[in-house]
């Protein structure tokens, strides 16, 4: 996929594949930074720790990611989504008589560059990973917003839940 103005693109997305794992996890601690829960020190823990894991669940289907691209970035990489598909115990499909039976899909690492964030990258990360978890038959999709992106998923439909943490004291 790619967006363009006036015929010129500004940037394609592809799916991410074993080589773009570092990319990936250099995402996943970015962005925790930029919300402000991830401690300078604490960035390279956290893309080792998730290289190993993505290394695995992307070799096992486990977890599927795009990526956004545009040749004058100097990686390349604006940007990136990806999703986990989980296994889930059935349950009541709501508004229907039917039963949710799983995978669910779980957003997770949205993720643009902050010099290209608002030219609607996200949203395009985001489209993409909905029509291909739409082309997988999965129907129960979750995530968890930051309040920077609350507004683009509200935008794309997503709704507020009753979900609850526990603030363990560890």
């Amino acid at each position: 996929m790619s967006a363009s103005a006036r015929g010129a693109p500004l940037f394609t997305i592809r799916p991410a594949t074993a080589a773009d794992i570092p990319a990936l996890a250099y995402h996943r601690a970015a962005m925790f930074r930029d919300m402000g829960t991830l401690m300078p020190d604490q960035m390279e823990p956290l893309q080792r720790a998730t290289e190993a894991y993505l290394a695995e669940a992307m070799r096992r289907g486990e977890y599927l990611a795009w990526l956004a691209e545009h040749a004058e970035s100097p990686s390349g990489i604006l940007g990136g989504a990806g999703v986990q598909l989980r296994p889930i115990l059935p349950r009541p499909r709501p508004g229907s008589d039917g039963l949710e039976r799983g995978p669910e899909a779980i957003v997770l690492n949205v993720y643009v560059d902050p010099v290209w964030r608002r030219r609607g990258i996200a949203k395009a990360l985001m489209r993409t990973l909905l029509d291909a978890i739409s082309e997988r038959g999965i129907g129960r999709i979750v995530l968890h917003a930051s309040d920077e992106g609350r507004g683009l998923y509200e935008r794309l439909g997503f709704v507020a839940t009753n979900e609850m943490r526990l603030a363990s004291p560890g």
